[in-house]
């Protein structure tokens, strides 16, 4: 049996998938239309290949959807940058035609070869952030196109114009003082009381969604937004992109994610490093905008680092990159610290057996198609493991609910043994060798990290 890697390049209508073996040899390719059972017909093709890994072009963006139903549907995905397939068709043959086949293929070769492979989870609260952190932007662009066209139109009715930032109110009480002078300034009247209507609901809207992304961020605990500058937006798009910190080794790491970090293009003995325009632009921006306000605070830490960069003999601009690394360094020092807190969180209401953990065994408390031993016993009874009680330990009859012995052995001897813990093990193979009696007998618990 051996290891497949299955690359997908999505579209709108379609997707195409090709399947290879660890020394990049075709094994396959099917074509399916995007639609509700696009998971199902992929997977249902793929079974011929137990030991199989999905690698989506764009899991983040146009892939999104299909990567998420196939982690959805138990599969293991992996995430390929578009660029990274587009150097690996780059190395190809030159001859290599530029189709579907061939770019689910480049995905493929890419997601086997390269180290920085990133697995695709399935979405959490992270998701929620991300979309309204979005819609926040694509809102704020969309008021800021409609007031420049305000600004156009007022620059002829007015001399001059409006030469500061104009509100809806600004906008209302000019245009109750303009003076028609015939058909044309009229016109231009109406253009800009629509602008004015439009400004208006797109203020509603950023309003109303505002709210919706503090309820998000203040829903999700993070301490992000207690670094200085750091509001619901700028957290929300950053969370949002980043969704697991525990991908970055390190704040450098981070930090070249985010473009804060300088470019090296050093040759031979010259050492040099220039300003990086790589990176996620989204959270260079808030970085950029977090280290605008700190800057504006006199009683800000960051303005004091500033102020102290400035002494140093650095440029204003060479400043506020240096606070901006500074920022990131702490943003990442925040996620890393929600990171834990939530490992933490998560711990303390896992499987049972674990200190913190509540008595409903993993077995009883898993998902049924996981269950090691199923339901031990008829009736309302969740759990077969005795419930852990302050002071002494009661009663074995008033512990766990019992069974009899014979029934209770065949079932024991039916399970598989790569379905034991090697606790349990031990604990059967010491059980049958003891002859079958009409006692009670009570069922061992398969507890996760034995």
């Amino acid at each position: 049996m051996r290891a497949v890697m299955i690359g997908i390049d999505p579209h709108e209508g379609s997707h195409t998938a090709v399947a290879i073996s660890a020394a990049e040899e075709p094994l396959g390719g099917l074509r399916v239309r995007a639609g509700a059972a696009q998971a199902g017909t992929l997977v249902a093709w793929a079974a011929a290949w137990p030991q199989r890994t999905w690698a989506v072009e764009g899991a983040g963006g146009l892939g999104r959807l299909l990567a998420q139903q196939l982690v959805a549907a138990g599969e293991r995905v992996l995430d390929v940058p578009p660029k990274l397939a587009a150097r690996v068709r780059l190395l190809q043959a030159g001859d290599t035609n530029k189709n579907d086949p061939n770019d689910a293929l480049s995905v493929a070769v890419a997601a086997l070869r390269s180290k920085a492979r990133r697995q695709v989870a399935a979405e959490d609260h992270a998701a929620v952030l991300k979309v309204w952190a979005k819609r926040h932007r694509d809102l704020a662009r969309a008021r800021n196109q409609v007031a420049c066209r305000l600004h156009a139109v007022l620059c002829d009715l007015l001399a001059g114009g409006v030469s500061k930032e104009i509100t809806a109110a600004h906008a209302a009480r000019i245009l109750e003082q303009v003076t028609l002078s015939g058909p044309v300034a009229a016109a231009r009247r109406e253009l800009a009381g629509q602008f004015l209507e439009d400004l208006r609901g797109l203020d509603a809207q950023l309003r109303d969604t505002k709210k919706k992304l503090a309820a998000a961020v203040r829903a999700s605990g993070t301490s992000l937004t207690e670094v200085f500058g750091f509001g619901p937006a700028s957290t929300g798009t950053v969370i949002g992109d980043v969704t697991d910190v525990t991908r970055f080794p390190s704040r450098d790491h981070f930090a070249s994610y985010n473009g804060t970090a300088p470019v090296e293009v050093s040759s031979g003995n010259r050492k040099i490093y220039r300003l990086s325009l790589r990176g996620n632009r989204r959270i260079n921006h808030a970085l950029h905008m977090a280290a605008i306000t700190q800057i504006r605070h006199a009683h800000s830490d960051g303005r004091a680092y500033y102020d102290r960069k400035i002494a140093e003999g650095k440029t204003h601009k060479e400043a506020l990159r240096c606070l901006k690394r500074r920022i990131s360094d702490a943003v990442f020092a925040r996620l890393q610290a929600d990171a834990r807190q939530a490992t933490a969180t998560a711990a303390a209401k896992g499987p049972g057996g674990q200190p913190g953990n509540d008595s409903d065994s993993s077995a009883a408390g898993s998902h049924p198609e996981r269950r090691l031993f199923g339901q031990a016993t008829p009736g309302p009874a969740t759990t077969i493991r005795p419930a852990t009680t302050a002071g002494p330990a009661p009663d074995s009859a008033q512990s766990s609910p019992q069974v009899p012995g014979c029934a209770l052995r065949r079932r024991f001897e039916e399970i598989p043994d790569n379905h034991l813990t090697p606790t349990a093990k031990r604990t059967r193979s010491a059980r049958l060798r003891r002859p079958a009696t009409d006692g009670k007998v009570q069922l061992p618990t398969a507890r996760s990290g034995a």
